[in-house]
């Protein structure tokens, strides 16, 4: 009897042996979130709130931190006897979280309705070895945002189509006074710089890895970084880049102290809102640019997924959780800050409204998409890139000597 104190018996519980309304919930999950771009936390905790509301027998206890704790967060947690129900994973994470059994298989609840409707391109996010390791949540790249004002102040008539037209515009702006340096990256010793990185990797036509081992160190590798070094170098970019995440570029940016920005989605509608930004009405976006002869346009996968890991206690309850956070109807009501990975919410005006710009060119975009390396090892290969890219824009090293100590350090 004393079992069954605190058990529901359809929407209520026996307490001293009266029939009282259910007040708590029977299962709790918790859940790693990251505190930066892409969803905000108010918004993933009002999804959260609509999920508990249909679902009043679970609870779900979020915790966000920024995106370069993550990682450690959920690796460190599963040894703790503790740990996390759900977590949100970079798509550079599955091999090493399916090697490791951080994360379960749940190849066996993603539907074939989920498989036709979710875009291709997105379920690389959540894949390894031929199996799924979770959905997919946000889909995004980094984009090209400009400042419509400022280049039209330049007598410039349209934003930069190649890496190099980007330099030759941002130049126009400098010699006329309009900006002392034009470009904001976000390039700190962190995750961040890697995609920065990975973009023009894309954009030269270059390779992280051939037949397992580096090959960035060659080629569009070593191309892409002497593009950094050079802008870098030039005066043009921002010499505050070097120590810069995502959100110090858009502080930057929406304070009219940048006219190219390279960031994610989620800083279209936010630079956008007059709230709190001195650039509203004026932020132009478009696919990153290419280079002559190479490419059209550059992309990095930024993707990222929910999964389950394989401490959890309540597999069922936390997949539950997963597809309501990843549904359609979820997705397009949060779709001002990451766009849905579901195709036909494309052509649904509630979620294109307002972003039109946007879709259009996260269509390109995203086809565009180049992968940072999946192997175990991504961790360490992904240090000693962060470390030469520092090391060549402080000039402590050549960008050739730097890449080549990075192919060494990288444990491949």
């Amino acid at each position: 009897m004393l079992k069954s104190i605190g058990r529901t018996l359809l929407g209520a519980v026996f307490i001293g042996g009266l029939l009282v309304p259910h007040a708590f919930a029977e299962t709790t999950l918790n859940a790693l979130f990251m505190a930066q771009a892409a969803y905000s936390e108010a918004d993933v905790r009002a999804m959260t709130e609509a999920f508990t509301k249909a679902n009043p027998d679970i609870k779900v206890n979020l915790e966000f931190v920024p995106y370069e704790g993550l990682h450690d967060k959920t690796v460190l947690a599963q040894g703790s006897g503790g740990g996390y129900d759900v977590v949100l994973f970079d798509v550079i994470w599955p091999a090493e979280y399916a090697t490791n059994k951080v994360l379960v298989d749940v190849s066996s609840k993603i539907t074939d309705d989920m498989k036709k409707g979710v875009l291709p391109g997105a379920w690389t996010t959540v894949q390894y070895d031929g199996k799924y390791y979770g959905m997919p949540w946000i889909l995004d790249t980094k984009y090209l945002f400009y400042n419509k004002e400022i280049l039209e102040k330049a007598g410039i008539k349209a934003p930069p189509k190649t890496w190099e037209e980007l330099g030759e515009q941002a130049k126009i702006i400098q010699d006329k006074g309009l900006l002392k340096t034009p470009i904001a990256w976000s390039w700190a010793q962190a995750e961040a710089v890697i995609c920065d990185y990975t973009t023009l990797v894309s954009a030269y036509g270059g390779d992280f890895l051939k037949d397992g081992k580096p090959d960035f160190q060659n080629g569009g590798g070593a191309a892409a970084l002497k593009y950094m070094v050079d802008s870098y170098k030039s005066g043009l970019t921002n010499p505050n880049s070097k120590e810069f995440l995502e959100e110090d570029v858009r502080k930057v940016f929406e304070n009219g102290d940048a006219a190219f920005a390279l960031n994610w989605t989620y800083m279209y509608n936010m630079a956008n809102d007059p709230k709190d930004s001195k650039v509203a009405g004026k932020v132009g976006v478009v696919p990153a640019p290419g280079v002559a002869g190479t490419s059209e346009v550059s992309a990095v996968n930024g993707s990222m997924g929910l999964g389950v890991t394989a401490v959890s206690k309540h597999p069922d309850e936390a997949w539950k959780y997963i597809e309501f956070m990843t549904s359609q109807k979820t997705q397009n009501q949060y779709a001002k800050l990451s766009l849905p990975i579901w195709a036909s919410s494309y052509d649904d005006p509630a979620v294109t409204k307002g972003q039109e710009e946007l879709i259009a060119t996260a269509k390109l975009g995203l086809a565009a998409m180049y992968p940072r390396p999946t192997t175990p090892k991504y961790q360490q290969l992904s240090t000693a890139l962060q470390q030469a890219i520092q090391e060549s824009l402080l000039g402590q090293t050549s960008p050739e000597d730097a890449l080549k100590t990075a192919a060494e350090n990288s444990g491949l």
